[in-house]
């Protein structure tokens, strides 16, 4: 066989199958859609009523989370006893002190001129760069010691009553170890 009389062979062929397909009969389709259109027609519920949402004003952001350990009081009272701990409030507030802790993390380290510097990025995406005795955190939080894999925090805190202040100690890891 030739190569022109293959090709030949398949054209028909294609050609038969094609028009073998090509019947004009819709009848079991148009029976479909005549016994759909001759039910009755549904009945739509209604939009349910729409409930505004009340907005919650938290006010205890500055308290102790609820979610921490409490202080003991035995704790509380060997610790006011070794200092008197108070935050300086005539200090100027650096950048990062408008942000909660916990929305803080640790993206890296560096070193520049004999400095040794953390990268902390914020909730809004910025990097910082922080040092020894930076402060960061809502509760007056200090930098007290730096690796290449954490920073380590000293928080002075509420112990919870009117005039008590403890110190708590925090860190933040290097995002992704």
């Amino acid at each position: 066989m030739s190569t022109e009389w293959r090709l030949t062979a398949v054209a028909v062929s294609a050609a038969l199958l094609l028009t073998a397909c090509g019947t004009d009969s819709f009848s079991d389709l148009d029976a479909f859609m005549a016994e759909k259109r001759a039910r009755p027609g549904g009945i739509i519920a209604p939009i349910p009523t729409f409930q505004a949402y009340e907005a919650f004003a938290y006010s205890a952001t500055a308290l102790r989370s609820p979610f921490d350990r409490p202080v003991e009081v035995r704790d509380i009272t060997q610790m006011q006893a070794i200092s008197a701990i108070k935050p300086d409030e005539k200090r100027a507030r650096e950048f990062l002190e408008q942000y909660t802790f916990d929305s803080l993390t640790m993206v890296g380290s560096l070193e520049r001129g004999g400095t040794q510097w953390s990268l902390i990025r914020d909730p809004d995406g910025g990097v910082h760069r922080v040092r020894l005795g930076n402060y960061l955190g809502r509760n007056h939080g200090r930098i007290v010691e730096m690796t290449d894999t954490f920073v380590a925090v000293v928080e002075i805190v509420s112990d919870g009553t009117a005039d008590g202040w403890v110190e708590r100690p925090r860190t933040i890891d290097l995002s992704g170890i």
